[in-house]
């Protein structure tokens, strides 16, 4: 995925290799290859941590220092943002019984990209993107919709939507997570999908996430 042809493939049109982009990232697996492909075009790579649908508060925190720890091994600028869990729910209110894929990921994926895309606005960054679709258990479609609505609000904003997961980058993800021992979480984030991953896992006879709270 580093190799210069690969990248060059993956670019948005009216690319030159000087631009500033804005990375939202879920977590160091999903983001890492993403972060070492883009960085390797010779960008202004930033990367925005802003996901306040993960629970509890410490799950959050493993994760977000996981993505920080790698930034800063490759140089990259690494945004903490705010963790707003209570707007999350407001915002969920009513879809806790949502199969993951459903509405309330397409709402949980609006919030995330729109304040994505609020703050690259704000900062004059003319290009953001997202390593959430990079995972197979994303709906890539589904994710590149909430990126083109959220661009939208602001003119001069451009959504990368490049299937990351092609060019060797989903194995790149994968050899990268055991290279860098990446803390791999067993379920999306939220509260609902650790509920339902554990009703799953219960169903089976198996053992059930007990994350730190």
């Amino acid at each position: 995925m580093s190799e210069a042809n690969d990248t060059r493939q993956m670019q948005p049109p009216g690319f030159n290799g000087k631009n500033k982009v804005l990375l939202h990232s879920c977590c160091a697996p999903c983001s890492a290859a993403v972060m070492e492909a883009i960085k390797v075009m010779g960008v202004d790579l930033t990367v925005f941590f802003y996901n306040p649908n993960i629970h509890p508060f410490k799950e959050y925190e493993r994760r977000k220092n996981e993505n920080k720890r790698f930034a800063e091994k490759l140089n990259i600028p690494f945004i903490d943002a705010d963790y707003d869990s209570t707007r999350w729910f407001e915002q969920t209110n009513g879809l806790e019984n949502e199969p993951e894929r459903g509405a309330r990921c397409t709402v949980c994926f609006d919030m995330r990209l729109t304040n994505t895309a609020q703050y690259a606005n704000a900062h004059d960054f003319p290009i953001f993107a997202a390593s959430l679709g990079i995972s197979r258990w994303k709906n890539l479609e589904l994710i590149n919709d909430c990126g083109q609505r959220a661009a939208a609000r602001y003119p001069a904003l451009f959504y990368w939507d490049c299937n990351w997961r092609k060019g060797g980058g989903a194995a790149r993800m994968t050899e990268l997570t055991k290279q860098e021992k990446f803390y791999q979480q067993e379920y999306c984030g939220c509260a609902y999908s650790l509920r339902d991953t554990n009703l799953r896992l219960a169903a089976a006879g198996r053992k059930e996430i007990s994350p730190v709270k």
